[in-house]
C-alpha cells in the first residue's frame, strides 16, 4: 500500500513537472510575439510577474490561503527579488557575449549542478540511473538548442552564473517550498520579483504596451508560463525532489522548439529532433525511477 502511495505521487509529480516545463518552454513564443508589437524587455518582465502575482493573490485571497511568514516569507522574497532578477539578469547580459546557442547550453547546466549539489548537502551517493539522465538530458539539450557556440570568456561566466543562481533558486524552493506552500510560495516570489522588475522598468522611462495583441501575449506569459508553471514545478519537486525534477525541466527547449514549428513555422533540424528524443529517454528513465537516490 505504501509502495503504491509512493509510486501514485511521484506520477503527479512527474507530470506536473511536464506542465511545468510546457508552460516555460512557450514563454519564448509569448516572448517573441511581444516584441514583434513593440514590447520591451523590462516591461514584458514587470508585467509577466506583477500580473501573475496579483492573479495567485486574488486567489489566495478567495481561498483564504495564509500567507507565508518569518523567515520563510523572508528566503521567497530572496528567491523572487535576487534569485529570479539575478538569473535572468546574466542571462540576457551573456546573450551580448555569447551566441544564443551557448548561453541556452549553459543556462541547461543547472539540472547537473542541482543533481552535484543536492547529493553533496545529503550527504548521498548518486545512482547510475541517474547521471546517465542527467548527462543524456545535457547532451539531448546541445543538440536541441542548435546554433553556434562560441562566445567569450566574460559571456560564458555570465552563462554559468545564470546556472548556478537558478540551481540555488530551486534548492533554496525545496526546502521553504513544503513549510510555505506551493501556491503561496510562487505568490510571494512572482510580487517580488515584480517589485525590482518595476524599478527597472520605470528607471528604463518604458511605456504601456499599445495593442490587445501585446496584452495578450503578456497574459499569456503571466498565466501559462508563470503562474502555472512555477506552481506546477514547486507541487512537481515537492514530490521527485529538486534534482529530478531540475533533469525532467530540460524538456523546455523540446517544447519551445516544437511550438516554435507550429505557430512560427521555424524549422527543425534533424540534430533537434535526435536532441529532443534523447531528452524523452531521460525522461522516461526519471518517470520510472523508484525515490531513492534523492
Amino acid at each position: 500500500m505504501i509502495a503504491h502511495s509512493v509510486s501514485s505521487s511521484r506520477r503527479i509529480g512527474v507530470v506536473a513537472i511536464v506542465a511545468s516545463a510546457a508552460g516555460f518552454g512557450a514563454m519564448p513564443i509569448f516572448g517573441k510575439i511581444a516584441y514583434a508589437e513593440g514590447v520591451d524587455l523590462p516591461s514584458m518582465l514587470f508585467f509577466r510577474f506583477v500580473l501573475a502575482g496579483g492573479l495567485m493573490a486574488v486567489f489566495m485571497h478567495l481561498r483564504r490561503l495564509p500567507w507565508p511568514s518569518g523567515r520563510n516569507l523572508l528566503a521567497l522574497l530572496g528567491m523572487g527579488a535576487v534569485g529570479y532578477v539575478g538569473q535572468s539578469f546574466c542571462y540576457f547580459s551573456a546573450l551580448r557575449h555569447a551566441s544564443a546557442g551557448l548561453t541556452a547550453l549553459l543556462l541547461y547546466l543547472y539540472p547537473a549542478l542541482v543533481t552535484v549539489i543536492a547529493a553533496l548537502l545529503a550527504r548521498r551517493g548518486l545512482s547510475w540511473p541517474r547521471v546517465a539522465a542527467v548527462f543524456a538530458a545535457l547532451i539531448g539539450t546541445a543538440l536541441a538548442v542548435g546554433g553556434r557556440l562560441d562566445g567569450s570568456a566574460l559571456g560564458i561566466v555570465l552563462g554559468v552564473g545564470a546556472a548556478l543562481i537558478y540551481s540555488i533558486y530551486i534548492l533554496v524552493g525545496e526546502r521553504v517550498t513544503p513549510r510555505a506552500g506551493a501556491i503561496p510560495a510562487a505568490t510571494v516570489i512572482m510580487l517580488a520579483a515584480a517589485m525590482v522588475y518595476g524599478a527597472m522598468m520605470f528607471e528604463a522611462g518604458s511605456a504601456l504596451p499599445s495593442s490587445p495583441k501585446a496584452w495578450l501575449a503578456l497574459g499569456g506569459i503571466a498565466f501559462f508560463s508563470t503562474a502555472v508553471a512555477i506552481i506546477a514545478f514547486f507541487a512537481g519537486m515537492a514530490r521527485l525532489g529538486a534534482a529530478d525534477a531540475a533533469t525532467l525541466s530540460t524538456l523546455e527547449p523540446v517544447v519551445t522548439i516544437v511550438l516554435a514549428a507550429l505557430c512560427l513555422r521555424e524549422a527543425i533540424s534533424a540534430w533537434q529532433i535526435v536532441g529532443g528524443a534523447v531528452i524523452l529517454g531521460a525522461v522516461i528513465v526519471l518517470a520510472r525511477a523508484g525515490e531513492g537516490g534523492h
